[in-house]
């Protein structure tokens, strides 16, 4: 099985229909290519610094702009990873979910994550669950390109959470993020292949790129990486789409040829006596 995915490196501003503009020329440049799956970077319709526009925009999963990218989908025949936004809690006014909703090419919402690791980091000025709330829930869901996991960013600097999605059954994973800057050139790539070497899935990793505003920058690099740790694809430091052919028979050549699954023995792994 093979199929061609895209991955959407893009510069967030505050302005939220800047922000939808773009995303909706980036669906028809993937449409005409051929693409079966569009995947964008977390929060892509809105990164500023003002706490209460972030609560202005944000929506429930009924909300007008997931009807919006449901249509695109439908519209334009193509699966839309819609990588992060914010989605308002009916019971908790004074916080949103970091949410990825997965939209298949008949415009039906296949899978809903949100995001369990919150990036904490007073040193770097970044304390998230501040306004967030972590999800709960780890997401492993069946599509027409395979079987498919979800994680957003700080996620993964978590092993055991792409383990358990691997153990499910993921052969793809998804790490839409807005990893910043500093840390960002010392670990995204090394984490994203370690990520796809040990678990022996393809890994997709669309990221946020540039100034966003003044003391927010984004390290972009959004790349594909296949079961063997090879980086298929990487963007460049600009906005743009990067794209890969994902060959399901391939990953299973590489588990195959390297049984390291079959060789685990996780009773050992705990930490009972």
């Amino acid at each position: 099985m093979k199929s061609h995915i895209g991955a959407v490196q893009m510069r967030s501003t505050d302005q939220l229909t800047d922000n939808l503009k773009y995303a909706h020329t980036q669906i028809q440049y993937a449409a005409d290519k051929g693409m079966d799956l569009l995947a964008f970077p977390e929060t892509f319709l809105y990164i500023g610094p003002d706490n209460q526009k972030k609560h202005r925009i944000a929506e429930a999963l009924d909300g007008a702009i997931f009807e919006t990218f449901q249509g695109y989908a439908q519209h334009y025949n193509i699966s839309i990873l819609m990588g992060s936004i914010y989605e308002k809690i009916a019971d908790d006014t004074e916080r949103l979910y970091n949410t990825s909703i997965f939209i298949n090419r008949q415009g039906n919402i296949d899978a809903v994550y949100r995001k369990i690791h919150l990036f904490d980091a007073p040193s770097l000025g970044y304390s998230e669950s501040d306004g967030i709330k972590a999800g709960s829930e780890l997401i492993v869901f069946d599509h027409e390109l395979g079987r498919l996991g979800l994680s957003i960013c700080y996620d993964l600097r978590f092993p055991e959470l792409y383990r358990h999605l691997t153990s499910k059954g993921a052969e793809v994973i998804f790490v839409p993020a807005a990893f910043v800057h500093y840390t960002g050139k010392h670990h995204w790539l090394q984490l994203l292949v370690a990520r796809a070497i040990e678990n022996q899935v393809y890994i997709v990793a669309p990221n946020q790129w540039g100034q966003h505003y003044v003391g927010r920058i984004s390290h972009g690099s959004s790349v594909i990486i296949d079961p063997w740790g090879s980086i298929v694809c990487c963007a460049a430091e600009r906005p743009e789409i990067v794209s890969a052919t994902i060959d399901l028979s391939y990953l299973k050549e590489v588990r195959k040829n390297m049984p390291i699954l079959a060789h685990r023995r996780p009773y050992l792994y705990t930490d009972n006596d």
